[in-house]
């Protein structure tokens, strides 16, 4: 589907919230975020986007549905999350740009391989946020990662992303783009 998201239509689907603080005491994640889920729907509401894609709150959104299976009203707050983050995605939001990067990069990766190829996937994410400083904020994890021999050099043999795996790309292409 072609991205017909916007705040407005965030706010269509928050609009009967009445600030209980269910999803908010629902949420896994909520000791994580900067804003609870209750504050981020109020801002939501206010229009207010500036704030909103200046928090992680949505961002750390792991769609468990526990806020939308108890809240009261029956809002439908993990797609609304989800809009939020395609939203962020599509305006280039600082938040989201590198998560949103590293997403595309391992998925290039397994269409490319038909599994993934943790260094090069890792190279193509590193090349692709033009930040120098990036791969040396990971390499003790890598450096135990090869200790420990759970990545290496060696790329392994495949034979590219198998045809069903590559016809689920082409649907999943065809779906965003109607």
């Amino acid at each position: 589907m072609k991205n017909q998201d916007s705040i407005e239509t965030v706010r269509d689907m928050v609009i009967g919230c009445m600030q209980c603080g269910t999803c908010s005491g629902s949420c896994i994640n909520a000791f994580a975020m900067d804003l609870t889920p209750r504050h981020l729907w109020r801002l939501v509401l206010m229009g207010d986007k500036k704030a909103i894609f200046n928090s992680k709150t949505f961002a750390l959104c792991s769609a468990c549905y526990y806020c939308t299976l108890r809240c009261p009203q029956g809002l439908p707050l993990t797609e609304a999350m989800a809009a939020l983050k395609r939203i962020a995605t599509s305006e280039n939001e600082a938040v989201y740009k590198s998560s949103a990067k590293f997403n595309q990069a391992f998925i290039n990766n397994v269409r490319k391989n038909g599994r993934i190829q943790e260094m090069e996937f890792m190279t193509a994410y590193f090349w692709s946020s033009r930040n120098p400083v990036l791969p040396f904020q990971f390499a003790p994890m890598g450096t135990r990662l090869l200790f420990k021999r759970k990545v290496g050099f060696k790329k392994p043999p495949t034979a590219g992303s198998p045809p069903r795996l590559e016809a689920l790309f082409r649907k999943v292409e065809e779906l965003e783009n109607r």
